[in-house]
């Protein structure tokens, strides 16, 4: 759909009632993420208080983010028709208003909340602490394509989608390492690098596990708030 088309569909949906028609398909497609009325939710941004929906014209960023999607985001493209986008648009838009003119009713945190800090002594905290695990141009290049915000700080203090890993000694000396898959007082199990799955009895092995989550884990009673803030910072620096 062309630009003034898609205009003219904004405009219909904003006079004709289809505002309600755009609120059901967000809720039906867009609310697991955003939040029932865009407000944000348990992996999507606030919408009323976003850049994308502030800086629209009538659906002209808005619409081709609903059609392409945002991969690098985990944000999947939606095949909706003309109409839907508008009132889509048209709802969103209407929900902007009533979040500008409710001062002290938002549901989240904005990213401009989180950056308080100072980078350059974040940078210098990450240098003497994180970087024996992580590089700024490596694991973590573009880091902000992938996480912002509060998402950033959450996965900074405690990863829990970090993966462990574990090397098994076997009895005649020679080491297997993977992905650890499973792992009690009997069995310790591992995806190895081919990606073929491997088990054995914990009586017959050695192993050791490598947990960067618990890593993460053990920096929590050092941070102090500030070292958090400036840490933030830093990572939102990483574009």
């Amino acid at each position: 759909m062309g630009l003034v088309l898609l205009i003219w569909s904004v405009a219909a949906a904003a006079q004709d009632g289809s505002i309600e028609n755009g609120q059901a398909v967000f809720r039906r497609d867009c609310g697991f993420c955003h939040g029932r009325d865009g407000g944000g939710g348990e992996s999507g941004p606030d919408l009323t208080r976003s850049k994308l929906v502030a800086d629209d014209q009538a659906g002209s960023t808005i619409g081709p983010v609903i059609r392409n999607g945002r991969p690098d985001l985990g944000m999947p493209a939606f095949h909706l028709s003309d109409q839907e986008i508008a009132g889509v648009v048209a709802f969103l838009h209407k929900q902007k208003a009533k979040a500008d003119a409710d001062k002290g009713g938002r549901k989240g945190v904005d990213e401009a909340d989180l950056l308080t800090g100072n980078a350059a002594a974040g940078k210098r905290y990450f240098d003497q602490t994180c970087a024996r695990c992580h590089s700024a141009t490596g694991d973590l290049a573009s880091l902000t394509k992938r996480l912002r915000g509060l998402r950033l700080e959450e996965q900074m203090l405690y990863p829990r989608s970090a993966k462990s890993t574990v090397t098994v000694t076997l009895q005649d000396g020679d080491t297997v390492s993977g992905q650890l898959s499973y792992l009690d007082e009997f069995t310790v199990a591992l995806k190895d690098a081919g990606g073929k799955h491997r088990s054995w009895r914990t009586a017959d092995v050695k192993y050791t596990v490598s947990s960067p989550a618990e890593a993460h884990v053990e920096l929590l009673p050092q941070y102090t708030d500030e070292d958090v803030h400036n840490l933030v910072a830093y990572l939102e620096t990483l574009r």
